[in-house]
């Protein structure tokens, strides 16, 4: 990989307040009983882990797209203001207490308890426009679906300006996809939404709707991914002694941005992608402690 090197990188997505319990043993049965070991605070969701991780990079890191409510706004500027990340783009709306999870861990599992809700059930938009100017100045763009067409915007001012970016689960003829760098799909958006479909037939006909690279992540399983015209290839995700899989994919999404920036090949974004990922399973939780470049590169030998 070379010398490290420090981008400016927008996000737009979504950045909750999680707390998080980590389990002593395995996840109970109905009924059951549960002893927390370890409980933390932490500003989560797939666009608040990546931005921690790539800010303790080294990276200057913007943050856009939720609105923060009156329980969320305090914790959540303060807990990214403090890894530096720019919040000067996230909203307040006095009207909700914001959006928070629960996330119960045990191992290998994960179980997420949420109020997403209060931004989809209103007759409002909790969510704010992509900011031109910082995606006109950032060298890499990560972007989330799940603000609709302000989502979509992103793409469209990626696309005036120039500037790559990268998502995660969508649709393959989604705009988020067909224009991307790079489209990171999970095992889970595979399984809810394309349950009955072969993974490499699949992940063919995503990849030849886009002009970048697609890539299907299975956990601990083999990672499957591939380019327009490009035949399928695999590699194995990497075996480390788990102690949480939270924040897994998100660390796996932010390492692909990095990546980009970087212009990495292929096979050498897949594998630091997914030593990040690993990096990640060994601690609980990465906010507290984010896996270094250094770290990541011993592991998959970059």
């Amino acid at each position: 990989m070379g010398v490290d090197a420090r981008f400016d990188i927008y996000l737009y997505g979504m950045i909750v307040r999680t707390t998080a319990h980590l389990l002593k043993e395995r996840y109970p049965d109905v009924d059951g009983y549960g002893e927390i070991v370890e409980t933390h605070r932490f500003a989560g969701g797939e666009t608040g882990a990546a931005a921690v991780l790539l800010a303790s990079w080294g990276n200057l890191v913007t943050v856009g797209g939720p609105y923060l409510g009156t329980e969320t706004r305090d914790p959540i500027l303060t807990m990214l203001g403090d890894r530096r990340i720019d919040c000067s783009h996230l909203e307040f709306d006095s009207s909700f207490g914001g959006v928070e999870d629960l996330v119960l861990v045990a191992g290998t599992t994960r179980t997420v308890f949420g109020s997403f809700g209060g931004y989809f059930t209103t007759d409002k938009k909790r969510w704010s426009h992509p900011d031109d100017a910082a995606i006109g100045r950032a060298d890499v763009v990560g972007v989330d679906p799940f603000f609709g067409s302000e989502s979509e915007e992103v793409a469209e001012i990626c696309r005036h300006h120039r500037k790559p970016w990268v998502t995660i689960d969508c649709t393959p003829d989604s705009p988020l996809h067909t224009g991307s760098a790079a489209t990171v799909v999970s095992a889970e958006y595979i399984r809810d939404h394309f349950p009955d479909d072969d993974p490499q037939i699949l992940l063919r006909a995503y990849a030849d709707q886009s002009s970048g690279l697609t890539i299907f992540t299975f956990g601990a399983r083999e990672i499957l991914f591939a380019r327009r015209n490009e035949p399928i290839q695999t590699i194995p995700a990497y075996n480390v002694a788990v102690k949480s899989t939270l924040g897994a994919g998100d660390s796996f999404k932010a390492a692909t941005i990095y990546a980009v920036a970087s212009q990495m090949s292929d096979g050498d974004l897949v594998r630091f992608a997914a030593a990040t990922a690993a990096s990640v399973c060994r601690r609980f939780p990465m906010s507290a402690d984010p896996p270094g470049l250094a770290e990541i590169r011993d592991l998959c030998d970059l």
